[in-house]
């Protein structure tokens, strides 16, 4: 595992702008595979597309990296991400909490990007009519 490689694509994620997802051409393989839960995509247009719509949807969107666990295969980042809806809850940030696993190729390009996260817990329960059911479902669900 290339920690360079890592330490550059923290910074990327923490500095994350409008105009620096182009950037990810220069740390991921050009077929990379992403994935999180509302994308699976292949290539580094369809990541940049995915960034590039976060943009158009949330405002003052912002990662923070608070862990990184590395081995020689690649590297796990435990993350927050805080962004301001538009839409519903305009103005009030709100925070996901997620992990990321990374895989990286001998030069140091991530291959494989999978983010784990509860969109039910993180997203869903936040909105407005959806949340309402969400948490009349989880105390239905819960043992007590």
């Amino acid at each position: 595992m290339n920690s360079s490689a890592l330490a550059a694509l923290v910074a990327f994620y923490e500095t994350l702008s409008r105009e620096s997802v182009a950037q990810i051409a220069e740390l991921y393989a050009e077929d990379a595979y992403f994935k999180d839960p509302f994308n699976e995509v292949r290539g580094v247009a369809a990541i940049a597309r995915i960034f590039t719509h976060m943009y158009a949807q949330v405002d003052a969107p912002r990662f923070f990296i608070g862990e990184q666990l590395v081995d020689e295969h690649g590297a796990l980042l435990v993350w927050e991400f805080s962004f301001r809806p538009r839409g519903w809850g305009r103005g009030a940030t709100q925070v996901v909490h997620g992990v990321t696993q990374l895989k990286f190729d001998a030069d140091g390009r991530v291959v494989w990007h999978r983010d784990y996260w509860d969109a039910a817990e993180e997203l869903y329960a936040k909105l407005p009519v959806i949340g309402a059911l969400m948490r009349w479902l989880q105390k239905r669900m819960a043992s007590a």
